[in-house]
């Protein structure tokens, strides 16, 4: 029994990297430059093994008005289907923004420092078809690093009850 708590209490007390870890890193991002205009996405998710279940493109549209944000997003993925998101940001201080968009759960805070952001959410996931569809609540911690002006890639560990049950890696590229 002692061992489990040990275990539990270092598991706890494990702290994760911060964006502040990347302020000196260069190109500097800022998302009212970069999430303004015509973007374009490559992606994959992968299950908890690592696995590669799904790819996707997505189309981009960011603008920017003052302190506020709206990114349109459309999905077309590997299997055909289609999905659309929009994300309404809000910049709510330096270097730290909001977002909400219809499939995620409250509010999305997220941090820029350097070339990186970090925006952790919760999305609500639907998971299968007909009556047993379910709708799974489940953390997302997102990291973007912008690579040079045109390019940023991005990595989401999806888990839920504090394991990890998979992941998405994309890379943007800005089109104007």
């Amino acid at each position: 029994m002692k061992w489990v708590c040990i275990m539990a209490l270092s598991l706890v007390s494990c702290s994760s990297i911060q964006p502040t870890a990347y302020q000196s890193e260069t190109p500097k991002l800022a998302l009212e430059n970069y999430f303004n205009g015509k973007l374009e996405a490559h992606g994959m998710l992968t299950d908890r093994a690592g696995k590669v279940t799904r790819r996707f493109v997505v189309q981009l549209h960011g603008r920017w008005q003052g302190e506020d944000g709206v990114l349109e997003e459309d999905f077309v993925w590997s299997d055909g289907e289609k999905q659309r998101r929009i994300w309404k940001l809000k910049r709510v201080g330096e270097g730290r923004y909001e977002g909400r968009a219809d499939d995620v759960e409250g509010v999305a805070t997220g941090e820029v420092a350097g070339n990186a952001f970090r925006m952790k959410y919760v999305l609500r996931v639907p998971v299968g078809e007909g009556e047993k569809r379910k709708i799974y609540s489940i953390d997302v911690d997102d990291w973007m690093y912008l690579i040079d002006e045109r390019v940023m890639l991005n990595r989401s560990v999806m888990s839920k009850f504090g394991f990890r049950v998979g992941e998405v890696t994309l890379s943007f590229t800005k089109r104007d």
